[in-house]
């Protein structure tokens, strides 16, 4: 009978534990009903919380309980008269919970039947005071025992806030043997609220450093890290990364490469880690470490605190990449692939002063940034572990080459269009021979093909490649490059006519002919280069840059398609003013043809102005494409650039006596007949005709 008791009292303590521990793994699971947990094991929130009800005073608060088996409150203000969430604290997690399964009692609800009562131990268990208790106690090799437990928790703000001080607490207490597994472990754990599902609740903890306090425990901790391998991959979650390996002052160049996605992007983050030859040979014989951890989620959670004369938030635009490295090396150089590539995401290179909690753009120096990728050369310190860039808004000088451009070609647009008016006003009067007639010719189609160029450059200025069709801005591209190619080949046609106004003197070529040759090289030669220039191209995707639609530079170097032969013709045309310079000192150009020597003079006179106007503007165009380019560069391009349309309208137009006098001519003829017509209208014949029909 007494052994019948005993398993009978086994058997029902066994019932009841099992249906303890099963009521307990349903409670994390599904917590009242509300929590429901997905395919992938990621808990989905459907409870709605109610907001508060009182009347929405500005700038007032108040709180509303959480959800049932949540403990805190949720914190609201009123802001536009309407209640916004503001606080949150619900926690579902404690010490208590995160060591249940691992207490005695519940071990024995899978123990087997056949245990010896006196093996069974009927007391409580021991009262866990803190997480470094629970640890050392139920997994101190791994830390496996809370991993279970808080990736089965909701991400909400409280939970978060929890995971954060637990991983605080291990950083300070558990540190001082820190092996490959428990690192995995720790990593877990962070990769759990690093989620991008889990970014927006970082908004609602009260505490404000609780991102960079997780930063801060995580580079604790790994600076206890031993790695026994040469080279180690140790945490490789999807929001978290930990890498290391051996280095000593023998060692080559080494480097941590990073390869991250998030849900919010198409293609990978990458990111890379170098440490330069000169400052390994720092180092002692004997082998040190060097460990890199990458975050991709954790930039748009961490907080700066406020510091006048900056503007936050200052959005991160890539990998955060902490490092831990010995005490002697100073140096490293980062890579980051950008986020954000578009024109306007300018980079800045940064590292986290852990004990200011903000950004430092002084420990760090811009070696290289072009669309994709920023390289940064960074000085490491014990304060200063992490780095990034910001996407840094747009400077006072962006917006002041913003205004240039937008102002210089409104009076681009409008010069050359008053051009294209004037040139038809004159025209029967200023085309008395072939050569002037070519001339003026030139001159319309120079106006024709940069007006339509500014057209499709504004066209592309404000195109958004990913929120429009692709193929419509490799249109925009062709069209920019043909058309300002051919203002410059018909700069070209002006040379060539020049030298056959010259050479030519006794022999004149048909206006026909003229004309063919004339719209062959200044229409015909830039269609070839932009047909070419595309077909070569874009079937690699290297005809236009990634960010804008224009001619690619960094990956086929498509933009010399453009600026070869415009320097080219820039060089051939200076040339040709300095022949004719030398010519026209000669007395041979026979008086006979004075009328043309004088149109050749002139063509001379603008070319010689134009010419060096496009040639420097270009210039300065493809020397800002150089790295560290200085700014003034900039802005002489953006201005040169910008009122060429000026220039042809002054020095092309404007500035020939010939226009001018046709013009006052033509306006004087203009007034004649309108004084001609009143005169008409008050004569006596009129005013006899306008009585008789008055009769």
């Amino acid at each position: 009978m007494k052994m019948k008791s005993q398993a009978t009292m086994i058997c029902c303590l066994m019932f009841f534990l099992s249906t303890e521990c099963s009521h307990y793994r349903s409670k994390i699971h599904l917590k009242a009903g509300d929590k429901l947990q997905s395919p992938e094991g990621k808990p989905k929130t459907e409870r709605i919380q109610e907001k508060c009800h009182g009347p929405c005073i500005s700038s007032s608060n108040c709180s509303r309980p959480c959800a049932k088996d949540f403990r805190g409150e949720i914190g609201f203000t009123c802001n536009q008269k309407k209640w916004q969430k503001s606080t949150e604290t619900c926690t579902s997690l404690s010490v208590e919970k995160l060591f249940k399964d691992s207490t005695g009692a519940s071990r024995l609800s899978v123990a087997a039947a056949s245990i010896p009562l006196h093996i069974l131990d009927f007391r409580a268990p021991e009262t866990i005071e803190n997480v470094a208790q629970g640890i050392r106690k139920n997994c101190p090799l791994d830390y496996a025992c809370i991993i279970d437990v808080v990736k089965s928790s909701e991400t909400t703000s409280g939970n978060i806030a929890f995971i954060v001080e637990l991983l605080k607490n291990i950083s300070t207490d558990l540190s001082d043997d820190v092996t490959r597994e428990k690192m995995k472990s720790y990593g877990e754990v962070a990769n759990h609220i690093l989620d991008t599902a889990a970014i927006s609740n970082w908004a609602f903890i009260p505490n404000k450093n609780a991102s960079s306090d997780l930063l801060q425990s995580v580079n604790l901790f790994a600076r206890h890290l031993h790695i026994h391998n040469k080279s180690e991959n140790i945490v490789n979650e999807l929001f978290i990364q930990t890498k290391g390996f051996h280095i000593n002052h023998n060692t080559s160049e080494k480097s941590l490469n990073f390869s991250m996605s998030t849900n919010n992007t198409t293609e990978d983050i990458l990111g890379m880690v170098q440490i330069p030859r000169q400052e390994l040979r720092k180092l002692w014989p004997n082998a040190s470490r060097a460990i890199s951890i990458a975050f991709p989620t954790l930039g748009a959670i961490l907080r700066e605190a406020h510091l006048q004369n900056v503007s936050l938030p200052r959005p991160v635009n890539g990998l955060v990449l902490s490092v831990v490295l010995p005490e002697k090396l100073q140096e490293i150089v980062l890579t980051f692939k950008k986020i954000n590539k578009s024109r306007n995401a300018r980079a800045q290179c940064v590292g986290w002063h852990s004990k200011k909690r903000r950004w430092d753009e002084k420990v760090c120096q811009m070696i290289l940034d072009i669309k994709n990728e920023v390289k940064c050369r960074c000085n490491y310190t014990s304060t200063v572990m992490s780095f990034s860039i910001l996407m840094s808004p747009k400077s006072m000088t962006d917006k002041v080459l913003d205004y240039i451009t937008c102002i210089g070609l409104s009076v681009s647009i409008l010069s050359l269009v008053l051009c294209l008016i004037i040139e038809a006003t004159v025209w029967s009067r200023v085309v008395v021979t072939e050569i002037s007639y070519m001339r003026h010719v030139c001159i319309v189609n120079i106006a024709v093909s940069l007006l339509t160029a500014n057209v499709w450059f504004i066209i592309g200025s404000n195109f958004n490649i990913k929120a429009q069709d692709y193929n419509v801005c490799v249109a925009v591209t062709f069209f920019s490059h043909f058309f300002y190619l051919s203002l410059f080949f018909w700069m070209l046609f002006k040379a060539l006519l020049i030298i056959y106004g010259i050479l030519v003197i006794f022999r004149r070529m048909m206006k026909s002919r003229m004309m063919v040759i004339g719209f062959a090289i200044g229409y015909g030669c830039p269609l070839i280069i932009a047909v070419t220039t595309v077909a070569i191209t874009e079937p690699k995707n290297g005809y236009m840059r990634p960010e804008a639609c224009w001619l690619n530079w960094d990956n086929t170097k498509a933009l010399l398609a453009f600026a070869i032969p415009a320097l080219v013709i820039v060089a051939v045309n200076l040339i040709v003013v300095l022949v004719v310079a030398i010519n026209t000192q000669r007395p041979s150009i026979g008086s006979s043809k004075s009328q043309d020597v004088a149109i050749i003079m002139r063509i001379s006179k603008n070319v010689a102005i134009l010419t060096p106007l496009l040639g420097l503007t270009w210039g300065f165009g493809i020397a800002t494409l150089i790295e560290g380019t200085s700014l003034t560069f900039h802005i002489i391009f953006a201005l040169l650039n910008a009122f060429q349309g000026f220039f042809i309208l002054l020095f092309g137009t404007i500035m020939d006596h010939k226009i001018r006098d046709a013009l006052r001519m033509r306006m004087s003829s203009l007034k004649g007949k309108s004084r001609a017509a009143e005169n008409a209208s008050l004569s006596p014949t009129n005013g006899s005709k306008l009585m008789n029909l008055q009769g």
